[in-house]
């Protein structure tokens, strides 16, 4: 068996990769691995997204957890940072979400949290991996009986206390009279909670993808499928539109005109709107190597540090906790702000930028002209996953990308990156020629396919 962990959780086809028996496993090895130090009964908080696989997982999950003697207390559907926050506010032991995010429906996911609402670091799901493959040779962690076992129990103001916080996060927010919002809520977890938040600010709101079925999660919609909002938004003459992915923890937006705003777009915005409020801890945004070149630009222009960490919420959060920053995210629309929050969370990134664009008095068609964009081509070559790592060293594809940079020079940059969650190797290359570096971008991932799908 290969490595569970992927940059988010565990992810695979559920009932296929992620089975039933794996989620039980996980189960019991994460509630021992991060209660092993309690002199109580843990306390886990459990919720899920809206696909149809979700209840089968959260059944083998709590079955895990209750035999370690856990209590699990469950939320039912609510957003990936819902989690994070409801674990600190109840003083929970840990917390986990069963998602894959922006994923295809037939994909789940598990995330698991600590007991401070963080995901968890390398080491300590190394630590969890381990003890499932030991269970699964042989099971030697403990199995309380009696009045041990663990016992289930509902968290019915989950979804209120969210929405509690979202709007603390906005005190005194006054949306101008008539101030129309689009939100995508990509048959979601967001697909109550979104339109309850901006319509308690006084938006007239228009939603759409808000009918989960258990299947339409993230199909044609969502922060990765934008098209149907930004015609949305024409067509119903919204100030600004939000998209949302499956679980919440990530949104682009979209300005008046009905075009979109990546999260390179909106970190800018945010962070130029701390910045002139004081709020820009050290001046500094964190973002990743994924980031346009545009907001290396953007932030000399504003005497703010652009630091950049690997692909993934986590290592932003990683660079942001080590000195304290207060911004930082990624371009595909995870952004933290750290005053309120340690995860990616896409409606309170909604709130900060609707606030920020009221405080500015200007639409966001104008705000967005702070941010000059690179061309940028990001092109997925499909790869065997036990053969990502041979990028970095196979003659044939390292030849073609040294060739590749030596062309770009000083006006572009490349960046050969594995994905975390799925069997793909994502080639992104930047400079000033679109056709020049679209033509680029496919010939190395056709190499890459070429070579080790």
């Amino acid at each position: 068996m290969g490595r569970l962990f992927g940059t988010d959780g565990v992810r695979g086809v559920a009932n296929r990769g992620l089975t039933a028996e794996l989620a039980l496993r996980l189960g019991r090895a994460g509630a021992y691995i991060l209660t092993r130090e309690n002199d109580h009964a843990p306390k886990i908080l459990l919720a899920k997204d809206t696909r149809r696989s979700g209840d089968m997982l959260e059944a083998a999950l709590t079955a895990g957890l209750c035999s370690l003697g856990a209590e699990v207390y469950t939320a039912g559907t609510i957003p990936t940072p819902a989690v994070a926050y409801l674990i600190k506010k109840y003083g929970f032991d840990a917390g986990v979400m069963i998602s894959a995010s922006h994923n295809p429906m037939p994909d789940n996911g598990i995330k698991f949290f600590n007991r401070v609402g963080q995901k968890l670091p390398d080491a300590l799901e190394d630590e969890i991996e381990a003890a499932v493959f030991q269970i699964e040779r042989d099971d030697t962690l403990p199995r309380p009986q009696g009045a041990g076992v663990g016992i289930v129990r509902p968290c019915p103001d989950a979804e209120r206390d969210y929405m509690d916080f979202l709007l603390s996060t906005v005190p005194g927010l006054k949306l101008p009279d008539g101030f129309t919002v689009a939100l995508d809520c990509a048959n979601g977890a967001t697909a109550r909670i979104a339109p309850k938040v901006f319509t308690a600010l006084g938006a007239k709101v228009y939603a759409l993808h808000d009918n989960p079925n258990g299947i339409n999660i993230n199909d044609d919609c969502g922060s990765t499928h934008m098209d149907s909002l930004l015609a949305f938004v024409r067509e119903k003459g919204a100030h600004v539109g939000f998209a949302f992915d499956g679980d919440g923890d990530r949104m682009l937006a979209a300005d008046e005109r009905g075009e979109i705003l990546d999260g390179d777009a909106i970190m800018a915005i945010c962070a130029q709107d701390m910045h002139h409020r004081g709020l820009l801890a050290k001046s500094t945004l964190v973002g990743t190597v994924m980031s346009n070149q545009g907001l290396d630009v953007f932030c000399r222009g504003q005497g703010i540090r652009l630091l950049r960490t690997n692909v993934g919420d986590r290592y932003v959060l990683e660079k942001m906790l080590q000195e304290d920053y207060t911004l930082g995210g990624e371009q595909s629309g995870h952004v933290i702000f750290r005053r309120f929050a340690d995860t990616g969370d896409g409606i309170l990134m909604g709130l900060q930028m609707a606030a920020a664009a009221v405080r500015s008095g200007k639409p966001l068609s104008e705000l967005r002209k702070i941010l000059t964009v690179y061309p940028q081509v990001l092109v997925n070559a499909t790869v065997k996953n036990e053969r990502k790592a041979e990028h970095k060293s196979h003659p044939a594809i390292v030849s073609v990308q040294t060739e590749i940079e030596a062309d770009l020079a000083d006006e572009g940059r490349i960046l050969v990156r594995p994905s975390g969650t799925e069997p793909l190797i994502r080639v992104m290359i930047e400079g000033k020629d679109q056709a020049k570096i679209t033509e680029q971008a496919n010939r190395l991932a056709r190499v890459i396919a070429d070579t080790l799908g």
